[in-house]
């Protein structure tokens, strides 16, 4: 993240930092109390820093691509452990073997989507991932592929997850807050597109779809690639007879197959209506 320029007179923090290790050395110097608030770790890390911790990782990202110039993104949300065709024969069971052609799918329409966002110079519809692999390297690796950037949302998990070789190395961030990632997943949104997977996706999936439910978040084009897998996994016209949600949700998402269906319900879609 580049400095801003320095509109007052008054040393920056990183000077104060150096100043404040050009002091003697003493009992008094080398106990934690003395640190600089900002500047001492076990400090920012206490429990009662908690609402800092929350404010500081929803700022860090939300600066970035202020800078970067990025106005919107079109979000990939699948599942992690869908490997790449060529890696087929790791798949863990029959099923996500056969579901590789989400991972060809969803590579192939981020490369497309990624050429129309360099027409604008990066600055609209990035396609932003979760930063892992599966389905969302296949994003990321899609929008590489066309010479564009794209983002990363990574996320402190009990096992190890590092970012994927394709995501644009500064626009690679790591969160520690769920709720803050989701937030930064969808605030620039202008599409959500939502790929077979398991409760991560799943989550995303009806977050998003809640906010929009109730008006929090303004409509987009919200679409679920693979009918089938979809309509499997959950009955959503039984939610909907049940009533439990309104027979007029079921418009809030639409069905496709393919990158070329998905572009086309984009470009279709009636923001006026939105």
């Amino acid at each position: 993240m580049k400095d801003e320029p320095r509109t007052h007179p008054f040393r920056d923090s990183n000077q104060d930092i150096a100043a404040a290790h050009r002091i003697p050395d003493t009992p008094q110097t080398r106990a934690p109390a003395y640190r600089l608030a900002f500047a001492d770790l076990d400090f920012m890390t206490r429990e009662e820093l908690r609402p800092v911790r929350l404010q500081l990782e929803l700022l860090k990202p939300q600066m970035v691509m202020d800078e970067r110039g990025i106005e919107s993104t079109i979000v990939l949300f699948g599942g992690a452990r869908i490997p790449a065709p060529e890696n087929k024969a790791s798949a863990r069971t029959p099923m996500l073997a056969e579901l590789t052609r989400y991972y060809d799918e969803a590579r192939r329409f981020s490369r497309l989507m990624t050429e129309r966002s360099m027409e604008t110079y990066g600055k609209q519809n990035v396609i932003v991932t979760g930063g892992g692999p599966g389905v969302m390297e296949a994003g990321n690796r899609g929008a590489a592929e066309a010479g564009g950037q794209s983002i990363g949302l990574n996320i402190v998990l009990p096992h190890e997850q590092a970012p994927n070789e394709y995501v644009t190395p500064d626009l690679s961030f790591n969160f520690h807050y769920f709720a803050i990632r989701k937030m930064h997943f969808l605030m620039r949104a202008a599409a959500v597109c939502i790929f077979p997977g398991g409760f991560g996706t799943l989550d995303e999936t009806f977050e998003a779809l809640t906010l929009i439910q109730t008006g929090r978040m303004k409509k987009v084009p919200f679409l679920l690639f693979g009918k089938g897998w979809w309509e499997t996994v959950i009955n959503w016209s039984h939610l909907a007879e049940a009533g439990v949600i309104s027979p007029e949700d079921l418009a809030l998402f639409q069905f496709v197959e393919t990158a070329e269906e998905a572009l086309a319900a984009i470009d279709g879609f009636d923001r006026n209506c939105a």
